[in-house]
């Protein structure tokens, strides 16, 4: 191996280690889900995802993938957003999707979505006043997550 080639692979190695103390950063986030699907009969999962459609934290059941499911969610909520602002004029705040297999509501959550799925039992208006400020919520956090710890600036007085 030449001494460049070694260079390399320890520079990839840093860059690609990342060293994480502390819980899960989305676990927060998480902790909403949770508390959701706990609060809502009916429910039977939820996810969080970019507004790009990248999954940041989900409460799914098995037969459902993540990542695939937060992509749909990203394309379905810039549709409804399209057609809410071409209708409307105004911004976007939820969409429902109801079938005979189920309910699915995406939310937004400032740069983010909440997906819910729910069976076709479910009480949509319960849903709703559960969902709602779970959505805020979780807006507030990850904008706190984003924003990243504040360090205050010491000022001595001399």
């Amino acid at each position: 191996m030449t001494a460049r080639k070694k260079l390399l692979g320890e520079w990839m190695g840093r860059l690609t280690k990342v060293s994480m103390s502390g819980p899960e950063p989305y676990a927060v986030v998480l902790a909403e889900l949770h508390g959701l699907r706990e609060r809502v009969p009916r429910l039977t999962g939820s996810l969080v995802a970019s507004g790009d459609g990248l999954l940041i934290t989900h409460d799914l059941p098995g037969h459902i993938e993540p990542d695939g499911m937060a992509a749909l969610t990203a394309s379905h909520l810039a549709l409804s957003y399209r057609v809410s602002s071409t209708a409307h004029g105004g911004s976007f705040d939820e969409v429902v999707v109801r079938g005979s297999g189920g309910c699915v509501v995406i939310y937004t959550a400032g740069w983010a979505s909440l997906t819910v799925l729910a069976e076709p039992e479910v009480n949509v208006g319960r849903l709703h006043l559960e969902s709602r400020p779970v959505a805020r919520a979780i807006a507030d956090h990850l904008t706190a997550l984003s924003n990243g710890p504040r360090h205050k600036q010491s000022t001595k007085v001399e």
